[in-house]
């Protein structure tokens, strides 16, 4: 073995074992995980806390639905394009140091991001951030399968999917308070997670313990170049098309081809590199294939449930961004009991598929009939709708990284969970990009509709709106009522454009061959390949 394993606590568990081979017991690795998860909690909650805040912030700094949509995309775009590089350098380098370096980042991007003063140093400093949350996302993964093998993963999966349903509604509760109160404002949305942040670097140093194997393989910097032009100009595409352009224009026809040389020139790269960013012969294994495929589809339900419904509790039925983060909790509340169940249970039997399976026609179900939404849907109708939803995602998020967790060599684990995680995200920044502009291309018609219908005055106002976001509590009421109906009909087209994704997700699980758990960790494996491999981490007793 070419590491250094520093000293550790002897156990009883199954999962993990101390240097010396004494297997780690469950508060053992707990206790291991416990700064990971809380860094994974800071970046979640930092994430969503925005997103009941995001009207009032596009308002203030003057921004439109297209501000409003670049605001989410922008981060999406960097964590989509990063989350690749992460994953290799995490086979390369010290796990532990990546983690804690992609916090700091991300952080900073925050702290940055407060003192914005329009919306494109807004988009600016989000794309910081999506940097790291990218890194914090794909290596939460990695070091969980160094350290707890597949068979026992799914049980820490439901505990990681806990976390996120926890930080993802805690987040717009947050969000809406400090929004609500006069004397925080919005920007305070971007400063509270640093305390938070500085408590999970110091539990991060003291907690977890990851030896580092140093490989002299250079970092594939022109693949990751590659892959990350392709991606931001297919999403800068998406995004402008429509708005800035034509959908057939020679602009769309420029970048489209660019983003098709650019992904072409990527697989040649990494089809001669010594040691590519995205192993093309992973996608050999008919199980990634598919779960990197079905993550895609997953990605653009999942963004479009959390970035579209606060726009509808606040601009279709004039809620506070308080009550829009309460008014969510079904969805997460749903999110919440299956993944930690699900993770449960697939630790005891060791299958995974039928959750795969029934998540898809969950997810499917919920997004389809979200698209029913209307400003005055009865909001138990929604409630069970959104519960549907979440409980779907519950059941997909983990597991398809755990299932291609589960195939692949110790080498190989980085780069693997990374592109599981890379597609959710090239889905959801697609996903989002694509639906917010479908949304504010139907909310226009709609509210060009409504006036029209209102008589020739209030038709007048159609043309002087410039597609800024509404202030509703300005505007009469007749006024008012067609821009909530716009905006309740706007986002229900967006989760009916959405559910065919699911559905596509469902058929793409249904393909994936299932394959029992492995009973020992990745760590585990013969001299030969844990060589390259980090031993697992400890939690040192104190």
């Amino acid at each position: 073995m070419a590491t250094t394993t520093p000293a550790g606590v002897r156990g009883g568990g199954r999962s993990g074992t101390t240097p010396d081979g004494a297997p780690m017991t469950h508060p053992q690795i707990m206790k291991a995980l416990s700064g990971l998860m809380l860094g994974m909690f800071v970046a979640i909650l930092s994430s969503t806390i925005v997103s009941n805040a995001l009207p009032q912030i596009i308002s203030d700094l003057g921004g439109t639905q297209s501000s409003y949509t670049w605001v989410v995309t922008a981060a999406l775009l960097s964590m989509t394009a990063a989350t690749p590089l992460w994953g290799k350098l995490s086979d390369l380098f010290s796990k532990k140091l990546l983690v804690q370096i992609s916090l700091v980042v991300y952080v900073l991007g925050s702290v940055v991001a407060g003192m914005s003063q329009n919306t494109g140093m807004l988009i600016a400093c989000r794309v910081v951030q999506g940097i790291g949350v990218g890194g914090l996302s794909a290596l939460a993964q990695i070091v969980m399968a160094a350290m707890i093998s597949p068979r026992e993963r799914g049980r820490y999966s439901g505990y990681l999917g806990a976390v996120f349903a926890v930080a993802t509604v805690g987040g717009p509760l947050l969000g809406g308070v400090i929004t609500d109160t006069d004397w925080l404002g919005w920007r305070w949305c971007f400063y509270v997670g640093v305390p938070f942040a500085v408590i999970a670097l110091i539990v991060l140093q003291k907690t977890l313990r990851l030896p580092v194997v140093r490989r002299d393989v250079k970092v594939d910097w022109l693949g990751a170049f590659l892959i990350s032009g392709a991606v931001s100009l297919l999403l800068i595409w998406v995004t402008q098309a429509g708005d800035s352009y034509d959908w057939i224009s020679w602009t769309t026809l420029a970048m489209t081809g660019g983003a098709v040389v650019l992904g072409l020139l990527f697989l040649l790269v990494e089809s001669r590199a010594s040691d590519p960013i995205i192993p093309l012969r992973l996608f050999r294994n008919k199980t990634i294939s598919l779960a990197s495929a079905a993550s895609l589809f997953v990605g653009i339900a999942m963004f479009s449930g959390t970035v579209f419904f606060s726009q509808y509790f606040q601009l279709a039925r004039g809620e506070s961004p308080t009550m829009s983060g309460i008014l969510t909790i079904p969805m997460i509340g749903g999110l919440f009991v299956s993944s930690t169940v699900s993770g449960q249970v697939i630790t005891k039997t060791g299958r995974w598929k039928a959750w795969l399976v029934a998540g898809g026609v969950l997810l499917t179900a919920g997004l389809g009939l979200l698209g029913s939404l209307r400003y005055d849907t009865p909001y138990w109708h929604i409630a069970v709708y959104m519960a549907l939803t979440g409980l779907g995602l519950g059941m997909m998020m983990q597991n398809l990284v755990l299932a291609t967790q589960n195939q692949v060599a110790p080498q190989d684990l980085g780069a693997a969970s990374s592109v599981v995680t890379f597609f959710r995200s090239l889905g959801g920044a697609m996903g989002v990009s694509a639906l917010g502009a479908v949304m504010a291309n139907r909310v226009t018609h709609y509210v060009t509709d409504g006036l029209t219908a209102l008589g020739p005055k209030a038709a007048a106002m159609a043309h002087g709106g410039g597609g800024g976001i509404p202030d509703l509590d300005k505007l009469p009421a007749p006024l008012r009522t067609v821009i909530e109906s716009a905006y309740g009909h706007g986002v229900g087209d967006v989760f009916l454009y959405a559910a065919p994704c699911a559905l596509l997700a469902l058929l793409l699980v249904l393909f994936i061959k299932e394959v029992a758990l492995k009973s020992k960790p990745t760590s585990h494996a013969p001299a030969a390949a844990s060589a390259v491999q980090e031993a697992p981490a400890v939690a040192r007793a104190k």
